[in-house]
């Protein structure tokens, strides 16, 4: 019989004291061990091996398993929210519990109340619901480059879709480098703007979207365009792209994701420049 902090973590890192019952584990093992500290008590008749994730944790101690984009980013998913809230999934009839600190979103959707984190699958189809189609979009690209999702779980998911929304899965790539390109290439397609994405412009190496054969696009996240040294090579590419007749224009996460009415009119007047210049 395993002990119940090893038990723990086959089990996924927390479970209900009954389903360690089932295992052998008495009751006064149990409460021995938590005792000790060797394993943590989340709540009554709820357990988490030491280790386990806070965030996963809170969810239970919430009375559900950690989904939507805390879920996601704790996969290593890009979201649109940076920070998210925990929302946890109560299945159809879970019941809220009261914990300390409690800044929880509980959602009630389908399925029976568990513990842990959802799948990245199950994730993205609440993420849909809770927080829209840019947040869906954003991860589900990003989900795809980390190669998170069978191409079964892709249709089930489209099919968990409504049908007006079963487009955005067709229109999803792997190769996006941030949630940002995903962001403005969704805005600009949505708008009839047609992107070439990631394309390789010799002496220039490869840049975000092209537009109209002459118009650069850059999303500039902060994982990859932060400081002295990358900001310089930026410089330098956007130098090379100028003198073989291009126009590049950068934008970072506060413009795309908070002050996209100030973006769109930018992409718009370079566009036209491009066009009157072709």
């Amino acid at each position: 019989m395993l002990d119940p902090e090893t038990l723990l973590i086959t089990l996924g890192g927390i479970a209900r004291g009954r389903t360690l019952q089932r295992h052998g584990v008495s009751r006064k093992a149990l409460a021995a061990h938590a005792d000790a500290g060797s394993i943590r008590r989340v709540r009554a008749g709820v357990f988490a091996a030491n280790g386990t994730d806070e965030a996963i944790v809170r969810a239970a101690a919430h009375g559900g398993a950690l989904t939507c984009e805390a879920a996601l980013k704790l996969r290593g998913v890009w979201t649109l929210a940076e920070h998210p809230l925990p929302h946890v999934w109560m299945g159809t009839n879970g019941r809220r519990h009261p914990h300390s600190g409690c800044n929880c979103v509980s959602h009630f959707f389908d399925g029976r109340t568990q513990f842990g984190i959802a799948t990245t699958e199950t994730s993205l189809i609440h993420v849909f619901t809770c927080a829209g189609e840019e947040a869906f979009f954003a991860s589900l690209e990003s989900a795809l480059r980390k190669n998170l999702l069978s191409r079964a779980a892709r249709a089930r998911i489209r099919d968990a879709l409504p049908a007006s929304a079963r487009w955005l899965i067709a229109l999803a790539r792997a190769d996006a480098d941030s949630g940002l390109e995903s962001l403005l290439r969704l805005r600009l397609r949505i708008l009839g703007i047609r992107l070439d994405c990631q394309v390789v412009i010799d002496g220039v190496g490869k840049v975000d979207f092209v537009i109209g054969g002459r118009l650069i696009i850059e999303a500039d996240g902060k994982e990859n365009h932060d400081g002295e040294m990358k900001r310089h090579k930026d410089l330098v590419r956007d130098a090379a792209a100028s003198a073989r007749g291009y126009e590049t224009l950068r934008f970072d996460y506060a413009q795309i994701v908070h002050d996209w009415p100030s973006v769109l009119p930018a992409i718009l007047a370079a566009l036209h420049r491009a066009r009157a210049l072709a």
